[in-house]
């Protein structure tokens, strides 16, 4: 699920695409080679000193940890995670990823939007600033899904990791609809993702969103609802019932 979340970079680049000197040589005179006995007295102390300022490997006095002590602590990370999973299992919901939320051959269609529009902005003149054309266009359709991993999309219970965007915004904005979509800075610095890849949430008590470049699991009902706002148009909406920080 992780990589397939963090995979949602690659559409961010597509969307997007859419809309010190060199050391001197030595120099050829050399000063008198040290006598011997000179060089050989101080080879032990120069190897020492690079032995004391050599930052590889442990520090002296640091403890090694032993195979076993790592393997505990892999096996513990597993089962934190394994609980996790559980719980969530145990409150009926899915975690799904938003390949889940395309239809079968959306990406295809996507590609050739994406194609038809590069075809006509760069045809001609180019692209006057504060033309129609000067924006940052959401592209994409509306269709959606009709079953979520055998489950009826409309109605599932979900969690779903992404990036928050808000209507309002200051320290204090208490905020009780916002979008969530796959990558980081869409409608904000980069265009919107399609409708089907961008989701409007609701939630019945504000919260407060400080960090939009943190990733979130978003946990709560899915309705196939179409919403508009001025930021970006949603293909689904997600009545909100909980969320958490999303751990890399």
């Amino acid at each position: 699920m992780k990589q397939t979340f963090l995979a949602a970079s690659a559409l961010a680049l597509l969307m997007t695409a859419a809309c010190g000197g060199q050391e001197s040589a030595p120099s050829e005179t050399s000063s008198p080679a040290p006598a011997a006995d000179t060089a050989e007295a101080s080879a032990p102390q120069a190897q020492l000193a690079k032995d004391e300022t050599s930052s590889d490997g442990p520090e002296i006095g640091e403890r090694v940890p032993d195979p076993d002590e790592r393997d505990s602590s892999i096996a513990a990370a597993s089962a934190a995670e394994k609980a996790k999973a559980d719980a969530v299992a145990a409150r009926g919901v899915t975690e799904i990823g938003w390949e889940e939320l395309m239809p079968e051959g959306e990406e295809e269609r996507l590609a050739e939007m994406y194609q038809a529009q590069m075809a006509r902005l760069y045809s001609g003149g180019g692209v006057a600033e504060g033309s129609a054309a000067d924006q940052a266009i959401q592209i994409g359709t509306f269709n959606t899904v009709d079953e979520i991993m055998g489950q009826a999309a409309d109605g599932m219970k979900i969690r779903l990791p992404g990036y928050t965007v808000p209507f309002e915004y200051g320290k204090d904005a208490q905020i009780s609809e916002f979008l969530l979509v796959p990558y980081y800075g869409a409608c904000l610095h980069a265009p919107p993702p399609p409708p089907n890849q961008t989701v409007f949430v609701k939630t019945e008590e504000p919260i407060k969103l400080k960090d939009l470049s943190q990733a979130v699991w978003i946990e709560g009902t899915l309705r196939v609802e179409t919403q508009s706002s001025d930021l970006a148009d949603a293909a689904y909406t997600i009545e909100m019932t909980g969320w958490e920080i999303y751990e890399y």
